[in-house]
């Protein structure tokens, strides 16, 4: 397994395009941010590319994720969807590629795509590979395919409202990295009177405490904002330190409700 270190927290783009996500992307890398995550079904890797080849920083120093869309899990697509990535992110490589969903109804098997996601490492296209929405059954499953120590990373949807332990307790058992999305919830997080609380306590605000949580949990955490003062706001919340007696009163407000549950979803 490559030994991938994931900057925490990472910037997300999901529903950025176009010169909305340059700008927001531009602001997030100022303001000291160095993981990207992006995706091929978010339309907006070539925006995301120009963004950083664009900026000061060098690539060596920018953190980059995509994630290979179902439609192009046939060996035969798999690799030149993943070329393709690379020439609209205008990089030779990106540090993690990920599935980003199982293949709906197991239409195509892993047996063929997840051979795909391991020969993209070795021919260079990634440093690091993983999965994303997937559940510890289908990570089993995935273990027999291409082996335990292959995959790095789990993203799953994560944040106080929907605390996902029973698949982050079986990833960070095993050695895999979790990124948390949706950590704020949509907004959500900012009408929670728990949250509101803790974040009274630090003179921040419930979305800061969100963050802080899934940090200090050992999740990643990939919030998405386009607004400067956010962007700075979501990058700053790692340093927060909640309290054991915080981190129990979160622990209590979980709904178990997903926001993000398509209806090409794995059976939860």
């Amino acid at each position: 397994m490559y030994d991938i270190s994931l900057p925490s927290p990472g910037f997300g783009t999901f529903r950025l395009k176009g010169d909305t996500v340059k700008h927001a992307l531009t602001h997030a890398l100022n303001a000291g941010f160095n993981h990207v995550d992006t995706a091929q079904i978010y339309e907006n890797e070539q925006d995301v590319g120009e963004a950083i080849s664009e900026h000061t920083r060098k690539r060596g120093d920018i953190f980059i994720t995509t994630k290979v869309w179902f439609d192009n899990f046939e060996k035969s697509a798999f690799i030149p969807s993943v070329e393709e990535s690379l020439t609209k992110l205008k990089t030779d490589y990106v540090d993690l590629l990920l599935i980003h969903w199982p293949s709906p109804d197991g239409k195509v098997p892993m047996s063929e795509y997840l051979p795909e996601l391991v020969s993209c490492m070795h021919k260079g296209l990634t440093r690091g590979i993983g999965v994303s929405n997937f559940t510890p059954e289908l990570l089993e499953q995935a273990f027999s395919v291409i082996g335990e120590d292959t995959i790095s990373v789990n993203q799953i949807e994560v944040h106080p409202l929907f605390q996902n332990r029973d698949t982050v307790n079986y990833c960070q058992r095993k050695g895999i990295a979790v990124v948390g999305y949706m950590p704020v919830a949509n907004g959500k997080v900012m009408e929670n009177d728990v949250l509101k609380a803790i974040a009274k306590e630090h003179q921040t605000t419930p979305a800061s405490i969100a963050i802080a949580w899934q940090h200090q949990l050992g999740v990643v955490p990939i919030p998405s904002s386009t607004n400067e003062e956010h962007i700075q706001a979501n990058l700053d919340a790692i340093k927060i330190r909640l309290t054991p007696e915080q981190m129990s009163k979160i622990e209590k407000i979980d709904t178990g409700k997903r926001l993000i549950d398509p209806d090409f979803a794995p059976d939860w």
